[in-house]
């Protein structure tokens, strides 16, 4: 039984393909637990530091912080790019990946050139193969991200901004909403609107006092905010990635449970089949004696 055994074969291949998939599903889901931990603690963090920036916003309206001015004279975008470093995580990176093909075709529709910051190695090759000009990258940030390993490519765009050579920057990553729902997006990280920078109804407004000086708290706090977004974009990713994984290998093993069951049937039939053929011939040679 040829066929027999070759259906066999595929049988055993497909149990082991499953076996892989279930330990992944099993992995994925105890980091989901640690991803989503993290990525709740930096949220308060976030919010914290705008609630002080929109305050001393506003409390010393006579200087105006770089990322808060409107510059459209470089004709230059910036594009920070957050995606995983490896595979198998359904179609997390292509959704996003989509949205920034979305985003470039547009600014270039306007007239204005691309610089990008890759964040992940499925990232990184995306804007390789399209040739798009990559300013920095960050790859194999592992399941913790670390604002130390991120601030040094993110500065480069920063400080172009800063510096009058870009007119914006945007963060490009995946939101996370729940453990079976994840949404890219595209936010404008630079120049600070002002919706962002809004005293909530909910605020308390204080009264401050600087050390060393106001203008110097502004400058601090402003770019620590920035840097908190971008943390806060990375740690989402993260959180949407093992999600995203835990439900593509639970699929996977599902579909491999299906397809074990049709090979078995397949095999079985064909063994039955092979079974009649055998016993028709040994009724049939006894009947010709």
């Amino acid at each position: 039984m040829a066929v027999g055994k070759e259906i066999r074969g595929k049988i055993k291949s497909v149990e082991n393909t499953k076996k892989i998939t279930k330990a992944m599903e099993m992995v994925a889901a105890s980091k989901m637990r640690k991803a989503q931990d993290r990525m709740r603690a930096a949220r308060p963090y976030s919010e914290k530091i705008r609630v002080i920036a929109a305050n001393l916003s506003q409390a010393n309206p006579e200087y105006t912080h770089p990322f808060l001015i409107t510059q459209n004279q470089s004709k230059t975008v910036g594009l920070i790019v957050v995606t995983t470093d490896k595979g198998l995580c359904g179609g997390l990176n292509t959704n996003v990946l989509r949205l920034v093909t979305n985003k470039l075709r547009e600014v270039e529709g306007q007239g204005c050139k691309i610089e990008t910051v890759a964040i992940g190695n499925k990232g990184l090759g995306f804007l390789n193969r399209i040739g798009a000009k990559v300013s920095a990258q960050v790859v194999q940030l592992g399941d913790t991200p670390h604002l130390d390993k991120l601030i040094g490519s993110v500065k480069v765009l920063l400080d172009a901004y800063q510096d009058g050579k870009l007119d914006a920057v945007y963060l490009c990553y995946t939101k996370f909403i729940n453990t079976m729902k994840q949404e890219p997006k595209v936010e404008q990280l630079l120049p600070l609107t002002a919706d962002k920078l809004e005293v909530k109804a909910g605020d308390h407004s204080w009264d401050y006092l600087y050390e060393p000086d106001a203008q110097t708290v502004i400058d601090e706090l402003l770019v620590r905010y920035v840097e908190a977004q971008i943390y806060q974009g990375v740690a989402e990713n993260m959180a949407s990635e093992q999600s995203a994984r835990m439900v593509a290998m639970k699929s996977a093993s599902d579909n491999a449970g299906s397809v074990i069951g049709e090979l078995k049937l397949i095999y079985n039939k064909t063994r039955q089949a092979a079974i009649t053929k055998e016993l028709s011939e040994i009724v049939a040679g006894a009947a010709a004696v």
